[in-house]
C-alpha cells in the first residue's frame, strides 16, 4: 500500500472517475474527520479528502464547488466521457454567503 502513486488534485483536474470514488467513499459528504491538512512546496495550507485506487492515492483539494459537484451527482452525466478526462466535470456556480446576513 505504501508504493502507491500519489496524486494532488484540484477541481479543475478532477476527472469522472476520481469523483464516482469521492461519492462512492463519502456519500453523506465529508466531515472533519475525513479532512486532510497539509502544506504544499509553496508552502500554502491545503485541505484535501482522500480516495484510493489499486495504484494511485488521490487527495481532492476542497472547494465548494467540489461540495456542490459531489451533492448533485449523476453517474450517468458521465457516460459520453473518458473516466480520466478533466474536461468532463463542468463548472459550477456557487453562491457567495452575504456577508451582512
Amino acid at each position: 500500500m505504501d508504493n502507491l502513486k500519489r496524486v494532488i488534485v484540484d477541481f479543475k483536474k478532477l476527472t469522472p472517475e476520481v469523483l464516482k470514488l469521492l461519492v462512492e467513499r463519502y456519500p453523506d459528504g465529508y466531515d472533519d474527520a475525513h479532512i486532510i491538512t497539509f502544506k504544499n512546496a509553496s508552502g500554502e495550507r491545503i485541505e484535501a479528502v482522500e480516495v484510493t485506487t489499486d495504484d494511485t492515492k488521490y487527495l481532492v483539494k476542497i472547494s465548494a464547488k467540489l461540495e456542490v459537484t459531489m451533492a448533485n451527482y449523476d453517474e450517468d452525466d458521465y457516460d459520453d466521457f473518458d473516466d480520466d478526462d478533466p474536461e468532463a466535470i463542468p463548472d459550477v456556480e456557487v453562491e457567495e454567503d452575504d456577508p451582512e446576513d
